[in-house]
């Protein structure tokens, strides 16, 4: 039978179509039924961020060799995004180029004035370097310090030098709500912190319930002082009621507002609350150091002036080495830490401890090293601005340059470990990614906004190839972490099948 033209192009119209759509049936049974092992790499992340709580979102996502550095996948790698605490990476590897992982912060006690029997005719200064880890303890060491050099009285004023660093207290993308939270605390060259997560220029406020029903909470402040002002409108109820307390610092003052209920018998009420002017908390402590050692301060407190270079050294205390101060910082994501770092890069290489300055050192770190800065916005050390922009393949970059350098190991230690429950060891993954193959491979930085979650670290394959990834998500609504944790879960289950 011979077919008509007309009827040939109908039959090869046909035919096109059902080659098409069996094709195209037949890759989508392929993609749902294909198991980890057997989808490759590209698909199962494809899958995960394909993820409708991505839909009108941005995910930047890179992974690299860690042997070459050949990028393996990406989804916008290239896409400027806000990298939230993974900005701590860029700013943690400089640091521990530009400084040392062997830096110590200085902080010392002078005596500006002649020793004349138990007096001191002059005045006193506590000069910070920026260290973050002083505590309420080491205040007093320099009082005994103090009394060991047989002052028993200052004659003048009692001086608070945090001149190592600018002025300036947060950096310029801190929203006014944000002010009062640890996680945006006052940075000062001389501070003090509550407790060994040396959350520096932060005091810890506790509300327990009072013995008898109807009584106020008792609160206590950690360390003890008096440049806080505890105002107490809390009011303890029956055991059978829930607990509602909030305890918030009023903006512009260092007045802590303690509010609510607390039932009888309940658990304790705790929070971190930033003050203003931690200079003024450190000088405070100094002077109540002093005086539980009996030696007396006739004069009155000053702070942000100068040490003369005439004065006498009384008492000196140098912190823990950087790479030990790092377990802290990266492990549980310490935003006063980076911002310290930066001032200190600021201040070493350029003579300047500010933002501008220590960015600035951060920027020719990164230049230095083959990442392009040129394709970034850096405006903070620790990722708490929402203008900060980096894209994901520029931080897979680095997490692959820095792998060669003396200090890695320090840098890689002090991220934290999927899965494992030890605070200083686990950090913000402690309780993310257990019981699967991530879990004690990966090793990685969180970061989290409103919007944003990141990750970036280093994890082993199921075949033993170690990669390097990045997971920037942006500008979702809802919770998108676990997106970020199933894209390091399947890397770390992944097998090539070479």
């Amino acid at each position: 039978m011979r077919l008509s033209i007309k009827s040939k192009q109908m039959l090869i119209l046909f035919l096109a179509v059902f080659l098409t759509f069996t094709s195209s049936q037949a890759t989508e049974e392929s993609h749902v039924k294909a198991s980890p092992e057997e989808a490759s790499m590209s698909d199962q992340i494809d899958e995960i961020v394909s993820d409708e709580r991505l839909d009108g979102a941005l995910a930047g996502v890179s992974v690299r060799s860690a042997d070459n550095g050949e990028v393996i996948y990406e989804h916008d790698g290239d896409v400027r995004l806000k990298p939230a605490s993974n900005m701590k990476l860029l700013t943690g590897a400089a640091a521990l180029e530009t400084l040392g992982e062997d830096y110590t912060f200085t902080t010392e006690v002078f005596a500006d004035g002649n020793i004349k029997g138990k007096k001191l005719h002059g005045d006193l200064y506590i000069k910070g370097e920026g260290d973050p880890t002083l505590m309420q303890e080491d205040f007093e060491a320099f009082a005994q310090s103090v009394k060991e050099n047989g002052i028993q009285e200052i004659k003048g004023d009692l001086v608070a030098d945090d001149t190592w660093y600018d002025d300036i207290r947060l950096s310029e993308d801190i929203s006014w709500n944000d002010e009062t939270n640890y996680t945006a605390s006052q940075i000062s060259a001389l501070t003090v912190s509550p407790n060994e997560d040396y959350d520096a220029g932060t005091v810890i406020v506790d509300a327990y319930p009072a013995e008898t029903e109807g009584d106020p909470a008792e609160v206590q402040v950690t360390p003890e002082n008096d440049y806080v002002e505890i105002v107490n409108k809390t009011v303890t109820t029956a055991s059978s009621q829930s607990r509602d307390i909030s305890i918030e610092r009023e903006h512009g003052t260092n007045q802590i507002i303690v509010e609510g209920e607390i039932p009888l018998e309940g658990s304790r009420s705790r929070s971190w609350v930033a003050v203003s002017e931690p200079t003024g908390l450190a000088l405070n402590l100094f002077h109540k150091a002093l005086a539980e050692e009996e030696i007396k301060v006739k004069g009155e407190e000053r702070a942000g002036e100068k040490t003369p270079e005439a004065a006498d050294s009384l008492a000196s205390k140098e912190s823990m080495p950087l790479k030990e101060l790092f377990i802290p910082f990266m492990k549980l994501s310490n935003n006063g830490h980076a911002e310290v770092l930066i001032k200190e890069m600021g201040k070493v290489v350029h003579g300047e401890g500010s933002w501008d300055k220590g960015l600035e050192a951060v920027e020719e770190f990164l230049e230095g090293n083959d990442v392009n800065a040129d394709e970034m916005r850096l405006r903070d050390g620790s990722g708490m601005s929402h203008v900060n922009m980096v894209p994901a393949n520029e931080i897979s970059q680095l997490l692959y340059q820095v792998q060669d350098k003396e200090w890695f190991s320090a840098y890689l230690n002090s991220l934290p470990v999927a899965g494992v429950s030890d605070r200083f060891v686990g950090g913000t993954l402690r309780n993310r990614m257990g019981n699967t193959a991530a879990e004690d491979n990966v090793q990685a930085k969180t970061g989290s906004l409103t919007g944003v979650n990141s990750l970036s670290g280093y994890v082993t394959t199921k075949d033993g190839e170690k990669l390097i990834f990045t997971i920037l998500l942006n500008n979702y609504l809802g919770a998108a972490q676990s997106i970020g944790d199933e894209v390091a879960v399947a890397l770390a289950e992944y097998e090539s099948g070479e």
